[in-house]
């Protein structure tokens, strides 16, 4: 679930406020505080990009660790480890 708080800091990434529970105190003079719209307009657009990149989670935690991965490269060769890296693509595929 993405918080207020993380859509505002994606809007507006060097801009001063503060947020206590959901009332906002902008204290930014140089940059205009988002609107309540904009705020909940970028939680939906950051919810949808989070959604959109779970395989990339799950391919994350899918992969053999960089040391094992290595070690496949150094006993088996290049082309296992390129099969072992294209099983985990396949199960967890790019949308």
């Amino acid at each position: 679930m993405i918080e207020k708080a993380q859509a505002i800091r994606s809007l507006y990434p060097n801009a001063e406020w503060v947020l206590r529970g959901d009332e906002l105190e902008w204290l930014d003079t140089n940059q205009t505080q988002p609107t309540e719209a904009e705020i909940a307009a970028e939680v939906t657009r950051l919810e949808a990009d989070y959604v959109a990149k779970q395989y990339q989670r799950d391919r994350a935690a899918a992969y053999p660790s960089i040391p094992d991965q290595l070690d496949q490269i150094y006993h088996e060769g290049i082309d296992a480890w390129k099969a072992t890296i294209a099983a985990v693509k396949q199960e967890y595929p790019k949308p």
